[in-house]
């Protein structure tokens, strides 16, 4: 099977055409020697079947980032096919930069002019014949997003890797061609594939390329000894970069003709037509309005999803419990009109209690005993129900948020927040990794090889899991439920909005201790192209949510039914092995374990002080639970209700709360929890160690020797943040104390590095 490599800057519409070639069949993989995963699908449109490798976004192929070190090496030691090279047409110099190198290295190149329709619309028109020729290379126009020029370019692609292509490079500097042609042959006589890249390379004395063939250094000191550039001196790379964008300037972007009808402002030398995206951004990025609106958009998505108040209706329109229950309490409760998300959790919640009594009934029929119907009715499947009760909110945030991502609003956020993330030691880029935190924090780490600097990267590895994930969304949504719930208001999806936000602010506090102290250093320049809004592909978005549940269904039927099934054997059998009934489960090895623990949750108020009637347990091993994968703090909760409630017979649960706020609501009536200690439970869940498969992918990301360092930050900033929310909530007076050690802190930490300073950058020596 030939196999083609998707290769573009980010945000080139690389990923949507990825979609659009291989729909939904595409699997994940590592990329050779690295913990990072890669996206490969097939396209089954052609004579034969072609395999579709997505390479990550890169700019250029130095080693700056680990992202482009992958790019390199999988063109270079795979040798794939063929390489589709997407160039956003409406950005055309930027995005030949990389065409230019890629050009290099001997494998057939097409150009795949992305969003072509935007230039069409613009009123303007590129010739592609002319740019084909001055590349060097076929240039075919389509559009990801409609889906529109997709055949022709695979058709060009199959033909290309049939003929093959010798590589050329599009330099012209005299002595700088010469030094490349002398290592050219001397890189062909080692026998090393790809000798004119490798030439390039190390002309431009690439890190890589130095410390594989030091032998060959002295042949470019040589010229570098020779050159005395007027612009540049001897400066090989920066001559080199000069004489690539040279070329773009002078060959390729004449292809661009510029329709007649355009706006110049007086006193420009340059075209300054305002587009629609600029309109927009004059409001979306305003100096002052960018980040307020920001936040309002947040609080929309939430209460579309979390509300059962939606649009505050409940003060205008009342409904009677009769009307609720009628509908099953799936449109509408006596509180107001249900938001979306919470119909179709309702609805989900209504046919899985309808199935729950089913399997009772069935096994009641059965004659089955009190362990085998415990375990599987009360333990498996009430756990899996708890937590798939979850899905249609979860992917209705997934939705929202690949929406603003699709539209290009996420990079314009990025841009905003920069001028806020730099004061705190980070650059803008660091939230787009962030912003991904949302749905998951693997994909999110492994996004930062966006970021070329270690301790830039090191510091947003550490913060990510603080940006709420989808795993840890039941544990907001159902603590949140119940204490709204206990204060007899409705506002869970003021809370959960506010949660996210705590999450947030809390990244940029652990961002700004690390840089100011262990991780000191110059902030990294941000320099990102916003792309033009446009329309989110329909399509894109269901691969998107399909992605995400086949992710979740997978992970609720492998971990979660797993710890599923060892906390209800542990909270159901004595350290004798003995079996014992829901109302004796206090008596279990789970419950010991748990009491042996209250003493260190105590000062976050989960501990000693929720241990009426000896069930503060509950939630130490829900928090423990968690630390294998979020989800299970949820269905631990699910499988301790049951008994709780066996147990407690003066314990009401209204069945309308559902299966997220129910299981919580039996723990707060048995365990006298307050307010301020769920708080701080909430708190410590939500930045304390992540699943097992984030920190795995942190190990594989982290420089070697910081995953150890990095779980003891998780530790210790979680355990003191809830620690510091319960006493404030429960003393507030302590609120003066608690602000009274951060300023200290803050003054200490200034004051030491003023004493310290950082040694100055060395200037390098020409």
């Amino acid at each position: 099977m030939k196999r083609f490599a998707l290769a573009g800057n980010p945000n080139s519409g690389k990923t949507t055409l990825f979609n659009a070639l291989t729909g939904a069949t595409e699997y994940v993989g590592n990329w050779p020697g690295v913990t990072v995963e890669r996206k490969i699908g097939t396209y089954k449109k052609l004579s034969e079947p072609v395999e579709i490798v997505d390479l990550p976004g890169i700019y250029s192929l130095s080693p700056y980032t680990p992202e482009e070190v992958i790019a390199r090496n999988f063109i270079i030691d795979e040798t794939p096919d063929a390489v589709i090279n997407i160039v956003d047409a409406t950005n055309l110099e930027r995005n030949l930069y990389l065409t230019t190198q890629i050009l290099e290295m001997k494998v057939p190149v097409v150009i795949a002019l992305n969003v072509y329709d935007e230039v069409i619309k613009n009123g303007d028109e590129i010739d592609t014949d002319q740019l084909s020729k001055e590349l060097g290379v076929p240039v075919v126009k389509i559009s990801a997003i409609k889906e529109t020029g997709l055949k022709e370019l695979m058709e060009t692609a199959l033909a290309e890797s049939i003929k093959g292509r010798e590589a050329r490079t599009i330099i012209d500097v005299k002595k700088i061609n010469e030094l490349i042609e002398s290592l050219e042959d001397e890189f062909e006589v080692k026998g090393v594939s790809n000798p004119l890249f490798h030439a390039v390379k190390l002309a431009e004395n690439d890190e890589i390329e130095v410390e594989n063939h030091k032998d060959l250094i002295e042949i470019v000191e040589k010229v570098k000894d020779k050159l005395d550039d007027k612009t540049f001196g001897n400066d090989i790379e920066a001559i080199i970069a000069d004489s690539r964008y040279k070329f773009i300037s002078n060959k390729c972007s004449v292809c661009y003709k510029k329709s007649s009808n355009v706006e110049v402002t007086a006193g420009d030398h340059f075209d300054q037509r305002l587009t629609k995206s600029d309109k927009i951004d004059k409001v979306l990025t305003n100096k002052w309005a960018g980040i307020p609106i920001f936040l309002a958009i947040l609080f929309v998505i939430f209460h579309i999803t979390f509300s059962s108040n939606f649009l505050f209706f409940g003060k205008f329109i009342g409904f009677s419990e009769e009307a609720a229950d009628a509908t099953l309490g799936i449109f509408f409760t006596p509180d107001g009109i249900n938001s979306p998300g919470v119909m179709l959790q309702t609805a989900l919640i209504a046919f899985t209690d309808w199935l729950t009594e089913l399997l009772h009934q069935l096994f009641e029929v059965m004659g089955a005993g009190s362990f085998i119907t415990g375990l599987i009715v009360d333990g498996i499947f009430a756990g899996l129900f708890s937590i798939l009760s979850f899905l249609p909110q979860i992917l209705l945030l997934f939705l929202f948020f690949a929406i603003l991502e699709d539209s290009g609003y996420m990079a314009r956020v990025a841009f905003i927040l920069d001028r806020i993330f730099r004061k705190f030691g980070l650059s803008g880029r660091a939230f787009m990794p962030m912003i991904m935190g949302f749905g998951c924090s693997v994909p999110a780490m492994i996004n930062t090889r966006t970021l070329a600097d270690d301790k830039e990267r090191t510091a947003t590895i550490r913060v990510i899991p603080f940006f709420s994930c989808g795993a840890k969304l039941p544990i907001l949504v159902g603590v949140a439920g119940g204490i709204v719930t206990l204060l007899g208001w409705n506002g869970a999806d003021g809370i959960v909005f506010g949660i996210y936000v705590f999450g947030m602010c809390m990244a940029i506090v652990a961002a700004l201790l690390m840089r100011n102290t262990s991780m000191r250093g110059e902030v990294p320049p941000f320099i990102m192209e916003l792309p033009a809004y446009h329309k989110p592909s329909f399509k894109a978005l269901m691969i998107h949510l399909w992605d995400k549940t086949k992710h979740f269904v997978k992970k609720a039927f492998t971990v979660i039914i797993a710890s599923t099934i060892l906390i209800w054997l542990l909270s159901h059998l004595s350290f004798k092995f003995q079996y014992l009934e829901d109302e004796e489960i206090t008596s279990s090895m789970l419950a010991y374990v748990g009491r042996g623990l209250l003493w260190l949750f105590t000062p976050l108020g989960f501990g000693y002080q929720a241990n009426l009637d000896g069930w503060g347990f509950v939630f130490v091993v829900g928090a423990v639970s968690g630390l294998i994968a979020k989800e299970n703090v949820i269905t631990t909760f699910s499988t301790l209700a049951t008994a709780i409630n066996a147990v407690n017979s003066s314990i009401v649960i209204d069945e309308a709360l559902g299966e997220e706020v129910a299981p919580v609501v039996a723990m707060i009536q048995a365990t006298g929890i307050h307010v301020s200690g769920l708080l701080a439970y909430i708190a410590f869940n939500l930045l304390t160690i992540p699943c097992f498969a984030a920190v795995a992918t942190a190990k594989a990301e982290l420089p070697k020797g910081q995953i150890w360092k990095t779980i003891l930050f998780w530790l210790g900033f979680s355990y003191l943040t809830a620690a510091a929310v319960y006493v404030c909530f429960e003393w507030w007076w302590t609120s003066f104390i608690v602000v009274a050690l951060i300023v200290g802190g803050v003054f200490a930490i200034h004051y030491y590095n003023k004493r310290h300073p950082l040694d100055a950058p060395k200037v390098k020596e020409a």
